[in-house]
């Protein structure tokens, strides 16, 4: 693990998503981050000494499905499949699919592996098996504020981590698509080895694409600053089910995921920033997120 100092740093940006708004001061103390994201080799150690079963490895519950085929609901979980050619970027199920079996042993689905894959980061881990995970390991997740702080690297109020160009002298500073999206990757395609790339100021590695990661925060719509007056806990659900609902999944908590992945590209998806930010359902795996683990200092 790496010590970060603290400190107050500038957090959010005006430029991009308007879920990354208002920009304001946000201090941070003194805490440990993993250098690294947790990989395959890693969970693989955890689920060996507890036994544990993860959400995507559990047969589903009709009473949360109401009217789908029992047929339909078994474990598994979601995976990226690139299409033949252009498609509608406003509909993400164009290159989503639900695939029964997937789950982090067999990420792509029955018949993937991980063999040759322990030095990649876990995936397919819903924000129940990475809690699981840091409580072993006697961590935590980091929360929204640590992972943007972290993933600066010291460089408060640039646009990316390494500076305000995406490409540096045309050259990719970090596991993004590079392409056209969803079809045309001329970059790695897929997650790589943790360690893969440079490290930032920090000395922390693939805190920018790779895989987005869990954060401990519930998602809302727009940054809560501290300085905000607090809100009550009718309000505070409201923006928690109106954050739901405008990502088609009414009634289940989403937490923040930070860091963006190997799926981030400038035509679709411009999040491999350290202020950007995505909401994910709690009990949902995908192909692109995994975590790492934080301590108090």
């Amino acid at each position: 693990m790496v010590l970060l100092p603290g400190g107050t740093f500038t957090m959010g940006s005006d430029e991009f998503y308007p879920d990354e708004r208002p920009v304001h001061e946000r201090p941070v103390a003194a805490f440990l981050l993993d250098r690294y994201e947790v990989t395959n080799e890693d969970y693989a150690r955890f689920v060996d000494d507890t036994g544990y079963v993860t959400v995507a490895e559990r047969a589903l519950d009709p009473a949360g499905f109401p009217g789908a085929d029992p047929a339909d609901l078994v474990p598994g979980a979601m995976v990226f499949t690139p299409t033949a050619g252009p498609v509608d970027l406003g509909n993400w199920r164009n290159w989503w699919r639900w695939q029964p079996g997937a789950y982090w042993r067999e990420p792509f689905g029955p018949g993937s592996s991980i063999d040759g894959r322990l030095r990649h980061p876990v995936v397919q881990v819903a924000f129940e098996d990475v809690t699981a995970y840091a409580a072993w390991a006697g961590g935590r997740l980091p929360t929204e504020a640590e992972h943007e702080y972290a993933a600066r690297g010291g460089r408060d109020g640039a646009r990316f981590a390494w500076g305000d160009e995406p490409y540096p002298d045309g050259i990719p500073r970090a596991n993004t698509w590079l392409g056209r999206f969803p079809y045309d990757n001329q970059g790695v395609g897929d997650a790589a080895p943790v360690g893969s790339y440079e490290p930032n100021g920090y000395g922390l590695y693939d805190m920018i694409g790779n895989v987005w990661e869990w954060t401990s925060d519930y998602y809302t719509p727009r940054h809560v600053r501290l300085s905000d007056a607090p809100v009550d806990a009718g309000k505070r659900a409201n923006l928690l089910a109106t954050a739901s609902a405008q990502e088609g999944f009414p009634g289940i908590p989403r937490r923040v995921l930070k860091g963006g992945s190997h799926l981030c590209s400038p035509d679709y998806c411009l999040r491999f920033r350290p202020a950007a930010r995505s909401p994910q359902a709690e009990d949902t795996g995908m192909s692109h997120i995994g975590f790492r683990i934080a301590r108090d200092a």
